[in-house]
C-alpha cells in the first residue's frame, strides 16, 4: 500500500478523461448535425467534403446559367411568333394585290400595310433581353457544368438576304406584288428554320438541366454521407457515453477513498 501515489485513481481519472472527451464529441455533432465538427474528426474526409460542396455550387450556377439561356430563347421565339404572323399576312396581301381586279390605288393600299408590317419586323430585329441583343449573327456560348464546358448557340440573324428581301419589298404594281411574295415565302422559310433551331437548342437545354439537377443530386447525397451525423448511431455513442461518464466518476470517487486503509492500518498498532 502507498499513500503518495494512487495508481488506480490516475487511471480512474484518464477512463473519465476519456468518457468525458467522447460525451462532448457526440454532443458537438448531435447539436450540429455534422459528423466532422473539428478537420481532426475526418482530415481526409473534410477535403473530399469541401471539394464536392464547391462543385455543387458550380452545378448549381450553370444551372442558372442554363435556364437564362432557355428563358432568352423563349424571348427569341415569342418575337418569331409574332414576326411569322406578320409574314403571314404579308404573303397574303402579295396575293391580293395581284388582283387583275384591283387598280394600282387599291395595291398602294395594300402596300402601305405591307410597309407597315416589315417596319414591324424591322423594330423587333434591334430587341435585347438584358442588353444582349435577341437578333444578332453572333454565336453565344452556354456553359452547361461545373467544369465551365460550354456549346455554341447560333444566333438567330433578322438581317440575312432572306428577310431584307421581303422587308424591302412593295405591292404597287403586280410585278412587284409576284416578286414580293416570292421574298416572303422565301422569309417564310428562313423563320421556319430558325424556330426548329431555336426549338434544338431549348430541348437540348432542358435535358442539361434535368441532368445537372440529378448531378446536384448525387453530389449532396455524395457530401452529406460523409458530413452529417448519423443521428440515430450517435444517439447510442452518446449514451454509452454519458454512462461511461457517470460510472467513471463513481469509480474515481472510490478509487480516491482506497487510501483510507491505510489509516485503519495505522490505526490497528
Amino acid at each position: 500500500m502507498v499513500i503518495n501515489t494512487n495508481i488506480t485513481a490516475q487511471v480512474s481519472a484518464n477512463n473519465l478523461t476519456t468518457s468525458q472527451n467522447m460525451l462532448s464529441k457526440s454532443l458537438a455533432r448531435l447539436s450540429s448535425g455534422s459528423k466532422i465538427v473539428n478537420p481532426s474528426d475526418d482530415a481526409a474526409g473534410l477535403a473530399v467534403a469541401s471539394r464536392l460542396d464547391a462543385q455543387i455550387g458550380r452545378i448549381h450556377a450553370a444551372k442558372n446559367n442554363v435556364s437564362n439561356a432557355i428563358s432568352f430563347t423563349q424571348a427569341q421565339d415569342g418575337y418569331l411568333k409574332k414576326i411569322a404572323k406578320a409574314f403571314d399576312r404579308m404573303s397574303e396581301l402579295s396575293i391580293l394585290a395581284q388582283d387583275v381586279t384591283k387598280s394600282d390605288a387599291d395595291r398602294a393600299l395594300y402596300s402601305n400595310e405591307f410597309t407597315q408590317l416589315a417596319a414591324y419586323v424591322t423594330s423587333a430585329s434591334g430587341k435585347d433581353f438584358n442588353g444582349v441583343p435577341l437578333f444578332s449573327p453572333t454565336a453565344l456560348d452556354v456553359t452547361i457544368d461545373s467544369e465551365g464546358t460550354s456549346f455554341s448557340m447560333t444566333g438567330v440573324d433578322l438581317s440575312v438576304a432572306a428577310y431584307t428581301d421581303a422587308m424591302g419589298s412593295d405591292l404597287t404594281t403586280v410585278a412587284n406584288a409576284v416578286t414580293a411574295l416570292t421574298n416572303v415565302k422565301a422569309a417564310i422559310n428562313q423563320l421556319s428554320v430558325d424556330r426548329s433551331s431555336i426549338g434544338a437548342y431549348q430541348t437540348r437545354m432542358n435535358f442539361t438541366l434535368e441532368q445537372l439537377n440529378v448531378s446536384a443530386e448525387n453530389m449532396s447525397a455524395a457530401s452529406s454521407r460523409i458530413r452529417d451525423v448519423d443521428v440515430a448511431e450517435e444517439s447510442t455513442e452518446y449514451a454509452k457515453a454519458q454512462i461511461l461518464v457517470q460510472s467513471g466518476t463513481a469509480m474515481l470517487a472510490q478509487a480516491n477513498t482506497m487510501p483510507q486503509s491505510v489509516l485503519r492500518l495505522l490505526q490497528n498498532q
